[in-house]
C-alpha cells in the first residue's frame, strides 16, 4: 500500500452499498411479484379473494415468525455466506410459484419463501453497521430502502407487460432465475470491511466514526444463545417505540406490495395496458421520499441538530403523510386515486429509514437480534393488512381498508413523538 493510499480514504462503501441496493431490490420483487398476477392467477385457477388474501399474507406468517431467530444467526454466521445460501434458496421457492398450480402449493411456498426472506434485512443493518459511519448510515439505509421502491417501480410494469404476452407463470420464473444469479455474485464478490480492499483511511475514518468494522466478521468469539438477550430487545421503551412505528410504516407498505394492482384492475376499472404506469408512479414518489429522508436526515445531523431531532423528524412527516391514502375514498377520477396513493407513499418513503434508529440504539453485541425483533413486530402488519383488504373486499367494503391504514398511521407517529425519547445506544 502506498502513502497516498493509507492518507486518502477509499469509497469501497459506496460499492457495498450498491450490492445491497441490488439485493433489497431482488427481495420485493419476489415478495410482491404475485400481487401482480393475482388478478389473472386468481381467476385462472379459481381463487377467491380472501383465499388470495390469505396467499398474499403467508409469506408475512413465516417471515415475522422467523425473524427473531434468523436475527440470532444473523449475529453468528458471516453475511458473505448467508447471504447468498438464502437468495439461492428463497429464488428457487419463487420459479416453484410458476410451476404449482393450487391454492395449497401457492401457499406453502409463500411460506417457505417469507421464512428463507427473514434474515435478510437484518443482515442489510448488519452490513451498514459496519461499514458506514453514523454521519452517512442514514443516507446509506436510505440509498438502499430505496431499491424497495425505484426496482418496483421500473420493474413491476416490465413483469406486467411480460404477464400479459407470455402469461403470469412467466413472471415467476424471470424474477427467481435472477435472483439465483445474484446470489452468487454476492458470495463472489462480498467481503467484510477488514477483509476487503478498503484501505486503511477508509476503515479509519468508518471506525472514527462510529462504525463496526469487525461486526459479522467472525473475528469475535460467539455469544450462545441466551434468553436474557431476547429479554434485553423486548424490554425497553425505547426500542418498543420504534418497533410500533415501523409497524405502522410496513402496514402502508404492504397494501401496496399486496392489493394495490387488484385494487386498480378490480376496484377502480383500469385496463391492464394502462395499470402499469399508474402502478409505477406511487413506488416513484416513494423513491424520492426515502431519498429525500435520508439526505435531510444526515443533513441535519451534520449541521448540528442532536440524532433525536435528525433521524425522527422525517420520519415522525411521512407517516402523517401516509394517512392521506384515506383521499383515495373521496375521488372518482383515476388521476385523482393515483395521486393520494402517490402522496400516501411519498410519505411511507420518507418513514421507511427507521432502520438507522435501529444501528443508533441496539445493544452492540445485539444488533442481528434487535433487528430480527424490530423487523418481527413491523412485519406482523404483512400479515394483517392482506387479510383486512381481502376480507373487506370480499365484503364489498374495501374502502375502509384505507381507513385502517390511516389510522395506524397516525398511532406509528405518535409512537415516535411520545414513546422512544432520546436516541442513544441501549447498553
Amino acid at each position: 500500500m502506498t502513502n497516498a493510499d493509507s492518507q486518502t480514504p477509499t469509497r469501497h462503501r459506496r460499492i457495498v452499498m450498491l450490492m445491497i441496493f441490488v439485493c433489497v431490490a431482488i427481495t420485493f420483487l419476489d415478495r410482491s411479484n404475485i400481487s401482480l398476477v393475482a388478478p389473472v392467477m386468481g381467476k385462472d385457477l379459481g381463487i377467491d379473494p380472501w383465499h388470495m388474501g390469505l396467499i398474499l399474507s403467508g409469506f408475512s406468517w413465516s417471515y415475522a415468525l422467523f425473524q427473531i431467530p434468523s436475527g440470532w444467526l444473523v449475529d453468528h454466521i458471516r453475511p458473505r455466506y448467508f447471504y447468498p445460501v438464502i437468495l439461492i434458496l428463497w429464488s428457487l421457492a419463487t420459479v416453484c410459484l410458476g410451476i404449482v398450480g393450487t391454492f395449497i402449493g401457492l401457499f406453502l411456498l409463500r411460506l417457505l419463501i417469507g421464512a428463507l426472506e427473514a434474515p435478510s434485512y437484518p443482515i442489510n443493518n448488519q452490513v451498514v453497521t459496519s461499514w458506514f459511519p453514523d454521519r452517512e448510515r442514514a443516507g446509506a439505509i436510505g440509498f438502499y430502502t430505496s431499491a424497495q421502491f425505484i426496482g418496483l417501480a421500473f420493474l413491476q410494469p416490465l413483469l406486467l407487460i411480460l404477464e400479459t404476452t407470455h402469461g403470469w407463470r412467466a413472471v415467476f420464473f424471470t424474477t427467481g432465475f435472477g435472483g439465483l444469479a445474484w446470489g452468487f455474485v454476492w458470495w463472489l464478490f462480498y467481503r467484510n470491511p477488514r477483509e476487503s480492499r478498503a484501505n486503511k483511511a477508509e476503515l479509519d475514518l468508518i471506525e472514527s466514526g462510529g462504525g463496526l468494522v469487525d461486526l459479522g466478521s467472525g473475528s469475535k468469539q460467539k455469544r450462545p444463545f441466551s434468553w436474557n438477550d431476547l429479554l434485553t430487545v423486548v424490554q425497553y421503551r425505547k426500542l418498543w417505540g420504534v418497533y410500533i412505528g415501523q409497524f405502522a410504516v410496513t402496514t402502508c407498505q404492504w397494501f401496496f406490495l399486496t392489493w394495490f394492482p387488484t385494487y386498480l384492475i378490480t376496484y377502480r376499472h383500469l385496463s391492464v395496458l394502462k395499470t402499469p404506469l399508474y402502478v409505477a408512479l406511487p413506488f416513484i414518489a416513494a423513491f424520492v421520499g426515502v431519498q429525500l429522508s435520508g439526505y435531510l436526515s444526515d443533513r441535519m445531523l451534520r449541521s448540528g441538530l442532536g440524532l433525536g431531532w435528525a433521524r425522527k423528524t422525517p420520519i415522525i412527516v411521512g407517516l402523517l403523510l401516509s394517512a392521506t391514502i384515506l383521499g383515495a375514498n373521496y375521488v372518482d377520477s383515476p388521476e385523482l386515486v393515483i395521486a393520494f396513493m402517490s402522496l400516501a407513499f411519498f410519505g411511507n418513503g420518507m418513514a421507511s429509514i427507521g432502520w438507522s434508529l435501529i444501528s443508533h440504539i441496539a445493544p452492540r453485541h445485539l444488533i442481528g437480534l434487535t433487528g430480527g425483533t424490530f423487523n418481527c413486530i413491523s412485519n406482523i402488519s404483512g400479515i394483517s393488512t392482506p387479510l383486512v383488504f381481502g376480507f373487506l373486499a370480499q365484503q364489498g367494503y374495501i374502502a375502509l381498508g384505507f381507513v385502517y391504514i390511516a389510522v395506524i398511521a397516525v398511532m406509528g407517529a405518535l409512537s415516535y413523538i411520545f414513546v422512544i425519547g432520546k436516541v442513544e445506544r441501549v447498553e
